[in-house]
């Protein structure tokens, strides 16, 4: 990197002038599996991250169909099922 470029001009003209930190939200949306369905952070992984991290959980996409199912989102849930196996 040159002298007085920052990593996120280095990055952005990395991607031919797209600004990389622009929400994919329809794509995301796409490939959630969260089922709870008024969640206004459906597809914003950023927003929903946070969320979920505040509360001491994770998000939907790190645990499979019929774990999500059950709207346990905690580290304690996501660690048994890791160590059953199911993950």
């Amino acid at each position: 990197m040159r002298a007085g470029k920052s990593a996120s001009a280095t990055s952005v003209s990395k991607n031919s002038g797209r600004d990389p930190m622009t929400c994919k939200k329809t794509a995301n949306t796409s490939r959630c599996n969260c089922t709870y369905e008024p969640c206004e952070r459906k597809g914003a992984c950023c927003a929903c991250l946070r969320y979920h991290l505040e509360s001491r959980e994770l998000p939907a996409c790190c645990f499979p169909t019929g774990a999500e199912a059950t709207f346990d989102r905690s580290f304690e849930h996501f660690a048994r099922l890791v160590a059953d196996r199911k993950i």
